[in-house]
């Protein structure tokens, strides 16, 4: 039961990493964060495939669109724009990628299905870099901010 409940959360995941990326394109002021979104949306993209198919072979059937959960951080997300959403998306990029890193290499070192743990496996690689990248994004769009107060700051007195 523990390899179903992981693919099915990858699952989710992973659509939710797409529907945010696409947010991200839309909504973002900074390149970094928008070019961050469109990686997510094609990488997760691929990874979904490879999901899929390692879900075929052990019989578990995937959930077919994001849940309660995935869906409020896009809702909350979808309020904001420009800086604000910059920052907002970066930090939870952060600490979604923490916790998927944790996952999958949880399921890689205890998984029982061959398939679905050979997934979260092949799959570890990506997430880290992209907690990396996420990283620096979050410094980059924090250091934006923090640079404009200063500026803006210095510049009234």
């Amino acid at each position: 039961m523990k390899d179903t409940h992981f693919a099915r959360a990858a699952a989710l995941g992973g659509m939710a990493e797409i529907q945010l990326g696409k947010l991200a394109g839309a909504r973002a002021s900074n390149e970094v964060v928008k070019a961050f979104g469109e990686r997510m949306v094609v990488q997760h993209g691929a990874a979904g495939d490879q999901l899929k198919a390692a879900a075929q072979k052990e019989n578990i059937t995937l959930p077919a669109s994001p849940d309660s959960k995935e869906q409020q951080i896009y809702d909350r997300l979808a309020r904001l724009s420009g800086s604000a959403f910059d920052r907002a998306y970066a930090k939870d990029m952060v600490e979604d990628h923490e916790k998927d890193l944790a996952d999958f290499q949880n399921e890689a070192n205890n998984g029982q299905d061959e398939n679905i743990k050979a997934f979260a496996a092949q799959t570890i690689p990506m997430i880290q870099e992209h907690l990396n990248q996420a990283r620096d994004m979050l410094k980059t769009v924090s250091q934006q901010t923090s640079g404009r107060r200063v500026g803006a700051h210095t510049s009234g007195r």
